[in-house]
């Protein structure tokens, strides 16, 4: 069996490359490695703490249809937390950039905080027990 080592990038496709990337960069503190455009998209890149990559894409031609979870394709995209009680924080700074969020829901094998990007792609950071 070949071998793989874990998730090297996550791309998303966005509606508007500027609105999403500068909601991206200022919800996450990271800045972008820069914009690329290679024939018809253009795409930005935003680097994770984990060494792993966000990519941000934007089609030239697409359905202009937000994101539904209950379409197969991605679900949402989990941010890992080390502690629970850093999603209080990231709960607080949500709050201080006008971001809606579910506030904090505990399962029997985690807690969440939920929120959506400026397409309704759905997005959380996530804190295992």
């Amino acid at each position: 069996m070949p071998t793989f080592s874990g998730i090297d990038h996550i791309a998303l496709t966005v509606t508007d490359l500027h609105v999403s990337l500068e909601f991206y960069e200022r919800v996450l503190g990271v800045e972008a490695d820069g914009a690329m455009s290679d024939g018809p998209f253009s795409r930005s890149v935003l680097p994770l703490p984990d060494g792993t990559h966000l990519g941000l894409t934007q089609h030239d031609s697409g359905s202009g249809e937000p994101f539904n979870p209950r379409t197969p394709g991605l679900d949402h995209v989990g941010f890992a937390c080390p502690l629970r009680s850093e999603l209080a924080r990231w709960s607080e700074h949500l709050d201080s950039m006008g971001v809606e969020h579910s506030g904090i829901q505990d399962a029997e094998y985690g807690s969440a905080l939920s929120f959506k990007d400026p397409d309704g792609n759905a997005l959380e950071f996530f804190a295992s027990l």
